[in-house]
This record gives structure tokens, sequence and C-alpha cells, in this order.
């Protein structure tokens, strides 16, 4: 009994060591086919140095109001191109990448701006108002579709001055807010953050049934869809930044400060959103005081792309009640 006791230890003391140094010593695969933000960008995208980040944005339109488009996990001002333009035609209309995302620059810890880390939700709000300011927009109408509409909500509670009225399209508030806190420790050991970037490189694979999962439709999120969705996976550092993202993401508790929110607010949702479920939505119209709610048929969890033309006339009619 003693010896087999003493190979039991001895399997998990090889065991643990596999664990602790494996991590460390095993090879990296390095990303292939990889480039700079600006070299894959669109003939309308733009480049703006917000702070020592190099922000993407598309603009569209002027007018005395302006909509600042805030895009989901995973996702890029790309979802936006259902919309942009048709709420050009009365308004001055943005869309950004916000970091971790689409063409935006992607810093890395130890040449982070200023020393602070653009991956966090407070540090994406901030960007968000310091982008209007460099754009010379004193007031916006924030939409935010999923986790932009958290940012937006953060945003319009950290900077209410500054937000003249909130979309939140299927936003997500009450759940997300990254990993259990028992779990956020294990993030930033060594080991984490050597094999943490390989393991969301895994997106590429789950990315699109991940997808179609967010389509009422799911017939109609195409290839030619997910490629545009994806062409983001080619720019440098996108793996590492969007480990980054997964490390400093923390619950926010938006939910027990809506009674705070003193702006209009336009609550949109699809009936069928299996992503951010439509009883969310539902229940966040009716928490934030004053709130409307739109709930569009035969839609999923980005209405945006999916029901434009329903999702033009919810938002339009709200922008046209608002107060000058």
């Amino acid at each position: 009994m003693k010896k087999l006791g003493k190979i039991v230890l001895i399997t998990l003391a090889v065991l643990l060591a596999l664990i602790l140094i494996g991590p460390l010593v095993a090879p990296v695969p390095a990303l292939e086919g990889v480039a700079p933000p600006e070299q894959l960008a669109d003939p309308d995208s733009q480049f703006i140095d917000i702070d020592g980040v190099t922000v993407h944005y598309k603009e569209a339109g002027q007018g005395d109001t302006a909509l600042l488009l805030l895009h989901g996990f995973a996702s890029s001002t790309y979802s936006w191109r259902e919309v942009m333009q048709p709420l050009a035609e009365d308004a001055r209309v943005v869309a950004f990448d916000r970091p971790a995302f689409g063409l935006t620059e992607r810093p890395m810890p130890g040449d982070f701006p200023n020393g602070v880390n653009p991956y966090t939700a407070d540090a994406q709000a901030d960007l968000t108002v310091r982008l209007m300011d460099e754009l010379g927009i004193e007031q916006a109408v924030l939409v935010g579709n999923s986790a932009g509409g958290t940012i937006a909500t953060h945003t319009a509670l950290r900077y209410p001055e500054r937000v003249k009225a909130l979309v939140l399209v299927d936003a997500a508030i009450y759940s997300g807010g990254g990993s259990p806190s028992w779990v956020r420790p294990l993030l930033l050991t060594p080991q984490a953050r050597r094999i943490g970037p390989v393991l969301v490189r895994n997106i590429r694979d789950w990315g699109y049934q991940f997808g179609q999962s967010a389509w009422h439709d799911p017939s109609r999120f195409t290839e030619e869809i997910w490629a545009n969705y994806s062409k983001p996976l080619q720019a440098e550092n996108w793996d590492r930044a969007l480990w980054e993202l997964t490390q400093a993401s923390r619950p926010l508790n938006l939910d027990q400060r809506l009674e705070e929110l003193g702006v209009p607010v336009l609550v949109v949702t699809g009936d069928d959103d299996r992503i951010v479920p439509t009883e969310q939505s539902i229940r966040l119209a009716s928490e934030i005081p004053g709130a409307e709610l739109a709930v569009l048929p035969n839609c999923g969890h980005v209405p945006q792309e999916e029901c434009p033309a329903d999702f033009l006339t919810a938002v339009e009619n709200f922008l046209t009640r608002l107060p000058d």
C-alpha cells in the first residue's frame, strides 16, 4: 500500500508539473497572414488617434443630431451596413470599432497608452466620449447593439451630459460582464497569458455557427457575411487583444443603476433573440424610467442587419420625438 501511495503522489506531482510548466514551454504557433489594420481598410474607412489608440471609424450624413453606433462582441462597423446610410439622411452618423474588434488598433500590455488598459469598460466609455471630442460632437444619441449596448449604457451613466438619448438594441445588461470572480485570478497567471490567445483563435471555428444563432433565419447569415465579420481576424494581434478583453471584463452591475438614466431611451429587440433573450429586453424597458420598447417580428439578435426596415422605422420614429 505504501508503494501504491508513493506512485499516486509521484503521478500527481508529474501532472501538476505538466499543468504548471507545460503551458510555459509549449510552442505557441505564430499567427499567419496578418497585416496592419490600415491594410485591411475599406474605401470609406477613416482612422483617428484617440489618446494614443488609432481608432477605425466610418461617417456619413450631417445635421444637428449626431448618432454614434456601437457594435457588439466579435463585430465591427460592418454590423451597421444596412442602416447607416438611411440614418444619415437626417443626421450625422458615426460608427466605430471598439478596442479588440474591427480595424481599431490593438495595443499590447507594456505599450498601453498612458498606462491605461483600453480593453476595460471604463476605458471604452472614455474612448467613446473622446472620439466625440475629436469629431466635434458635443452630444450624441448612442445606439448600441448587444455588448455595444452595455458600453453605451455605461457611457451614459459615466458622462450623462454628453448623451442625448440611448437606443439599446438587444443590449447585454443582465448577463455577461466576464468570467466569475473566482476564475479571474487564473486568467492572469503566466500560463493563461501564454495559452489564452491560442485558445481564442478557435473563434475561427465556432464563429460562423455563433453568427447563425444571432439570426431568426440562420440561412440568411451567408458565407459572404461571415467573410466580412471575420475579416478583422487578419489584423495584427487580434488574438492577443481578444484575450486582453477577456481578462479585463468585469460585471458592471448596470441593472442596479437603471433608474439613474435621465435621457430618453428606446429598447429594441427581435422577438426571437437567442443570444440576449427577448424577455431580458422587455424587462429592461420596464425598469428604465420612461423607456420605449420595440419588439420586431421574425427577428433575432441583430435587427439592424436582419430586419433593417423595421429597425429604421422604430429608431426614426423615436428620434423624431426627441426634444431639441
